[in-house]
C-alpha cells in the first residue's frame, strides 16, 4: 500500500437499518491495525444497495454495495492492502466513469451536494466544501440584495405549496418589530418520504447556513428547527452542528464579526402530521396542541409568540447557501420557466432502485422511475405513481411523460408535495391504495373542522365497504360529493388535500371501483373479502404449499393435485410465495 486510502461508510438511517453500524465497527477495528483513514458519511441516495462503502485511492473511487461486516476483512486485505478490488461487491468504479451511472448522471445535485460525500459531524469538512461561503457573502452584500438574489433564482418553497421564497422573505422583512423568528420545518410526515431526514443526517450545516442567511435577510435573531422526535440521528447530527457553528462564530453573537446575531434551538415534535402546516407548527412550538388557525394574520405578521415569523422547509433552506454563493441566475438556469432549480424525491414502493434522487425540474416522471429508478422491482408494468404523499394523487402510467413541475403536476390532480414518489405496479389495487392514504389522513386530522373530522371518516367507511364487497352503486357519487365539500370547507392543507388520492383514483381508475361494486371482484387480487385462492392444473403435488399454510387449509397427497379449503383459508398468500410452478390462481 503506497498511498493513504480513505474509506467512507454510509451510516444514515437507511444504512444503519441494513447493518452499517457493524460494518463501520469492523472497519474501525481494522483501521487501528492498517494504515487507512475511516470516516462516517450520510446517505448518497442509493438506499437499494445499502450498506454502501466508498474506497478512495487519491482521485480513484470504488463504491461497494450490499456490504456486510463479514465482507470487511476481504475488502481490507484484498483492496486496501493488496490493491485488488473485490469485484463481486463493486457497484460503481471511477475508472469506468462514475458519472456514467444513470442513477448518478441524470441527477443534478444542489441540495444533496454533500450528502454521502462528507462526514456530517465535521465542520472542517463542510468548510472544505465551500461551507458558510454563502453566509459570508450574504453579510457582505446586505439584506435587500440577499432577497433580490433569491428572487432572481426563482426558488419556490419545496414543502409542497410552491410559494415564491423571496416573496415570503419580503413579507417578513417588511413586517414591523424588533424580534423576529426564522423557523425550519423538518416535520416530515408523508409515508414513504425521507428527504428532510437524509439531508439533516448527512449535511446539517447546509440547513443551518440557509437558516442563518434567511434570518439575516428578514432581520430575525431567533431560529427554531422543528423536527419530529422519530428522527434521532438527524437530531443528534444537527445538535452537534449547532454547537460547532456557535463555537466557531457561524451562529451566536456578532456572526463573523458583523452586527448580526442569530441563535438556533431545536424543538422536537411528537409526530403529528398536521404540524407540518405552518400555523399548527407554531402552536406546537408555543407548547399548545398542534391545531391550525384561521389566516390572516399570516405568520409573517404574527407567528411564533405573535412575532413576525418566516417558515421554510429543510430542502428549501439547503438550496439557499448554493444560490447566494453562485448567484440566483445560475440556479434559475436549471429547471423550467416557472419551476426553477432541482427537486429531491424519495423513490419508494415497488421500485428497483429505491432511494433519494435530485433531478432538474422538468424531467418527466417516466425518466425518474425508469431511467434512474430502474423500473419496478417486480418486473411488472407500472400502474401508477403516487406523488405528494397523503395530500397528493395517483398518476396513471399513461401520464408518466408529465414533466415534474408545479403546474403540470397540478393539472393531473396530483401535487408536487414535499417529494414522496411511491411506485405501484399492476398488482396494486387502486381502491385499496386510496383507502390506505385516506385512513392515514383521517387519523391525523386534528378534528378542528367538521368536514375534515367527519367527512374523511365517512369517505373511509365507504371505501372500506367497497373493498369488503359491500359497495353500492351510489357510493362513487357520494365519494365525489364528500371530497368536494371537504376540500372547500377545511381550514388547513390537510383537509383541503385529503380527498386527492380518492379523486385521482376515481378519475383514472374508475373501472376498478366499478369492478369492486358491481362484480364484487378485486381485479388486482388484493382485497381479501373479494378473492379466492385456487390450485390449478400446474400443481405437481410437491406439498410445499401445504407445509407453508399456517392454518392447514391445503390438503392433498404427494404427486397429486392439492385443494384449498375456502372456509379455512385466511388468504395470507404464503402458498403463492412458496409455489414454484405457478399452480395457485387468485380469482
Amino acid at each position: 500500500m503506497t498511498a493513504k486510502i480513505k474509506v467512507l461508510v454510509g451510516v444514515g438511517s437507511c444504512g444503519i437499518a441494513a447493518g452499517a453500524s457493524k460494518v463501520y465497527d469492523a472497519f474501525l477495528k481494522a483501521s487501528k491495525e492498517r494504515n487507512f483513514e475511516l470516516k462516517p458519511t450520510g446517505c448518497i441516495g442509493m438506499c437499494y444497495s445499502e450498506v454502501l462503502v466508498d474506497v478512495f485511492e487519491g482521485d480513484k473511487r470504488t463504491v461497494y454495495g450490499n456490504v456486510t461486516d463479514k465482507d470487511v476483512s476481504e475488502i481490507v486485505e484484498s483492496h486496501i492492502i493488496n490493491g485488488k478490488p473485490v469485484e463481486r461487491l463493486i457497484i460503481l468504479k471511477s475508472d469506468e466513469d462514475f458519472g456514467e451511472s444513470e442513477f448518478i448522471s441524470k441527477q443534478k445535485r444542489i441540495v444533496l451536494r454533500n450528502t454521502g460525500r462528507i462526514d456530517p459531524k465535521s465542520l472542517k469538512e463542510y468548510l472544505q466544501n465551500d461551507g458558510y461561503k454563502g453566509l459570508k457573502k450574504a453579510l457582505q452584500i446586505g439584506r435587500e440584495n440577499v432577497i433580490e438574489e433569491i428572487k432572481k433564482s426563482g426558488l419556490r418553497g419545496r414543502g409542497g405549496a410552491g410559494f415564491p421564497t423571496w416573496m415570503k422573505w419580503k413579507f417578513a422583512y417588511d413586517a414591523p418589530g424588533n424580534e423576529k423568528y426564522m423557523v425550519c420545518n423538518a416535520d416530515e410526515g408523508d409515508p414513504g418520504a425521507f428527504m428532510d431526514r437524509s439531508v439533516l443526517e448527512g449535511d446539517p450545516h447546509s440547513v443551518l447556513e440557509g437558516l442563518a442567511i434567511g434570518a439575516f435577510a428578514i432581520g430575525a435573531s431567533n431560529g427554531i428547527v422543528y423536527i419530529r422526535a422519530e428522527y434521532p440521528l438527524a437530531i443528534k447530527n444537527l445538535s452537534k452542528a449547532i454547537l460547532d457553528a456557535k463555537e466557531n462564530g457561524y451562529l451566536g453573537k456578532n456572526i463573523l464579526g458583523s452586527n448580526f446575531s442569530f441563535s438556533v434551538e431545536i424543538k422536537e415534535g411528537a409526530g403529528a402530521f398536521v404540524c407540518g402546516e405552518e400555523t399548527a407548527l407554531i402552536a406546537s412550538v408555543e407548547g399548545m396542541r398542534g391545531m391550525p388557525r384561521i389566516r390572516p394574520p399570516f405568520p409573517a405578521i404574527s407567528g411564533v409568540f405573535k412575532k413576525p415569523t418566516n417558515i421554510n422547509n429543510v430542502e428549501t433552506l439547503a438550496n439557499i447557501p448554493w444560490i447566494i454563493q453562485h448567484g440566483g441566475k445560475k440556479f434559475a438556469s436549471v429547471g423550467t420557466e416557472n419551476s426553477k432549480g432541482t427537486k429531491v424525491f424519495a423513490l419508494a414502493g415497488k421500485i428497483k432502485k429505491g432511494g433519494l434522487v435530485e433531478v432538474p425540474m422538468g424531467m418527466t416522471i417516466r425518466e425518474i422511475v425508469y431511467d434512474i429508478g430502474g423500473g419496478t422491482s417486480s418486473g411488472k408494468p407500472i400502474k401508477a405513481v403516487q406523488l405528494g404523499g397523503p395530500s397528493g394523487g395517483c398518476i396513471p402510467e399513461k401520464l408518466l411523460d408529465t414533466p415534474v413541475d408545479y403546474e403540470s403536476l397540478n393539472a393531473t390532480g396530483a401535487i408536487m408535495g414535499s417529494g414522496g414518489m411511491v411506485v405501484m405496479d399492476t398488482s396494486s389495487c387502486m381502491v385499496d391504495i386510496a383507502k390506505f392514504f385516506l385512513n392515514f389522513t383521517q387519523k391525523e386530522s386534528c378534528g378542528k373542522c367538521t368536514f375534515c373530522r367527519i367527512g374523511t371518516k365517512r369517505m373511509l367507511e365507504i371505501l372500506t365497504r367497497i373493498c369488503n364487497g359491500e359497495g353500492e352503486e351510489e357510493d362513487i357519487e357520494k365519494l365525489e360529493k364528500l371530497a368536494t365539500k371537504i376540500k372547500k370547507s377545511s381550514l388547513c392543507g390537510l383537509g383541503q388535500t385529503a380527498p386527492n388520492p380518492v379523486l385521482t383514483t376515481l378519475k383514472y381508475f374508475k373501472d376498478e371501483y366499478i369492478a369492486h361494486i358491481r362484480n364484487k371482484k378485486c381485479p388486482s387480487g388484493v382485497c381479501k373479502p373479494l378473492i379466492h385462492y385456487r390450485i390449478n392444473d400446474n400443481c405437481v403435488g410437491c406439498t410445499a404449499c401445504s407445509k407453508a399454510c399456517p392454518v392447514n387449509a391445503i390438503s392433498g397427497t404427494v404427486k397429486n393435485k392439492h385443494t384449498i379449503n375456502q372456509d379455512a383459508c385466511i388468504k395470507c398468500g404464503q402458498c403463492i410465495k412458496t409455489c414454484k410452478f405457478d399452480a395457485i390462481t387468485i380469482e
